[in-house]
C-alpha cells in the first residue's frame, strides 16, 4: 500500500516528528508498505530522528507571504500528490490549514486527520487578552468544521476524544520506539525531565517544586532536556530561587533512552499535553513517573500509587510532597517502577502500528 504523510516538517526534536519516524519506519521495514512523507519547508535541514532509507521524503519548499504561502502550497502540495498517486493520506499538522487539506486537493483517495494535540494547547496562553479569546473561538470553530471532511479522524486519548463531536473519530495511542531488557536500577539520585521549554510544559512550575525538595534532599538533581527559549527565563528563574547548582539544563539528545537509564523518577509538570509520549518512554525503563493531572495524557498512562502519582493542576505544595515521598521511599520506587515497566509494554510499537495497519486496509478496501 502506498501511503503519504503531509506535515510541516521532520528536522525537529519534538514527539510529533519522533513518531512519524517510529510509524513510518516500522510500516516500511516490517510491513512493507511504501511511505511517501511531505513537508512544507525543510530549508535543507537534517532529520532529528532516523528515517528508513525506503522511505521517500518530498519537500514543497512554500514559501512566501501569507497569501502567497497558502496559494503556493496548495499549488504544490497538488502537484506532488499527483505524481505520487497514493491509496491514503494521513495528515499530521496540528495548524488550522491541516484541517482543510481533503478540500483543497483535487486527488481523490480516503484521508486521515492525526491530532497530535489537545484543544487545550490554544488556551495554554498566560493571561489571554479579549481578542486572543475571540480568535481561540473562531479557530475551534473552523477545526470542528474541517475535521467532518476526513474519512477517519485519529487522537491519543480517551480526554482527546471528548473534546470533537465527530462520527469518523478513533483512539489511537502513540507507540513506544524501545523496550530494553536492562531498565533503571532507580538508585540514581536523580530526576529527568524531557520537552522544550515552552509555558504548556510548567518548567516554571517544576523549577518551584524542586527548591522544596532540595530544601530536604540537595544530594538530589534534577535533568531537564529539551530546546530552550531564546530568552532562556528557567535559567534565570533557576538563579532566582538559588537552585542552580542542583539542576542541569541540556540540549535535546538521541539517546535518551540512557538518560533515561541513567534517573529513577520522571518528572512532568505540564499544563497540558496531546499525549505524553515522553511518560511512556520513562516507564519503559521502569522510572515511577508523577505528573499534575492536566488535559490530556497522563490520567490515561498513570494511575495513582500503582505507576506513579496524578496530582491536581497547579498543587505545587501536593506535587513535592508526592516527589518527596518517592525519593525517599526506595521500596515504593521500585514497586512503582515495575508496573511502569508492565504499563509501557501496552505501547509497544507492533501492537500500535497493527491498529493503523488495519485502519488502512478498512478504508481502502
Amino acid at each position: 500500500m502506498k501511503v503519504v504523510y503531509l506535515t510541516n516538517q521532520i528536522c525537529g526534536a519534538g514527539g510529533l516528528e519522533r513518531v512519524l519516524s517510529i510509524k513510518a519506519n516500522y510500516l516500511t521495514e516490517a510491513l512493507n508498505y511504501e511511505i511517501h512523507i511531505i513537508t512544507l519547508n525543510q530549508k535543507n535541514a537534517n532529520v532529528f530522528y532516523h528515517f528508513s532509507d525506503r522511505i521517500k521524503l518530498h519537500d514543497l519548499e512554500v514559501e512566501g507571504n501569507s497569501i502567497n504561502y497558502i496559494l503556493n502550497y496548495i499549488k504544490k502540495l497538488n502537484v506532488c500528490i499527483s505524481k505520487i498517486q497514493p491509496d491514503l493520506i494521513s495528515v499530521c499538522d496540528d495548524g488550522l490549514k491541516g484541517f482543510f487539506v481533503p478540500k483543497v486537493l483535487r486527488y481523490k483517495c480516503p484521508m486521515i486527520y492525526e491530532r497530535h494535540a489537545s484543544k487545550m494547547i490554544f488556551k495554554n496562553k498566560k493571561d489571554p487578552s479579549f481578542f486572543d479569546k475571540i480568535k481561540i473561538s473562531a479557530v475551534e470553530k473552523l477545526m470542528d468544521f474541517g475535521a467532518k471532511s476526513y474519512d477517519a479522524f485519529v487522537v491519543l486519548t480517551q480526554y482527546n476524544l471528548s473534546e470533537w463531536c465527530l462520527k469518523n473519530i478513533k483512539v489511537i495511542p502513540n507507540p513506544l520506539s524501545f523496550y530494553p531488557e536492562k531498565q533503571s536500577s532507580l538508585k540514581n539520585l536523580k530526576v529527568i525531565t524531557v520537552g522544550n521549554h515552552g509555558y504548556q510544559k510548567g518548567y516554571d512550575l517544576l523549577l518551584q517544586i524542586w527548591k522544596k525538595v532540595i530544601d530536604q534532599h540537595p544530594n538530589w538533581t534534577l535533568d531537564i532536556y529539551g530546546k530552550v527559549d531564546s530568552k532562556k527565563k528557567h535559567y534565570r528563574l533557576a538563579e532566582q530561587l538559588n537552585i542552580c547548582e542542583y539542576v542541569n539544563f541540556y540540549a535535546p539528545v538521541k539517546n535518551i533512552e540512557e538518560k533515561y537509564q541513567e534517573a529513577s523518577i520522571y518528572a512532568m509538570t505540564s499544563r497540558s499535553e496531546g499525549f505524553g509520549m515522553v511518560l511512556i518512554e520513562a516507564m519503559a525503563l521502569g522510572l515511577p513517573c508523577i505528573a499534575f493531572d492536566c488535559p490530556c495524557g497522563p490520567r490515561d498512562i498513570i494511575e495513582n500509587l500503582h505507576n506513579g502519582f496524578l496530582i491536581r493542576e497547579g498543587d505545587i505544595e501536593g506535587y513535592a510532597k508526592r516527589l518527596i515521598e518517592l525519593i525517599e521511599d526506595e521500596e515504593l520506587r521500585i514497586r512503582c517502577g515495575s508496573n511502569a515497566r508492565k504499563t509501557a509494554n501496552n505501547y509497544e510499537v507492533e501492537k500500535i502500528v497493527a491498529q493503523w495497519d488495519l485502519l488502512f486496509k478498512n478504508l481502502t478496501k
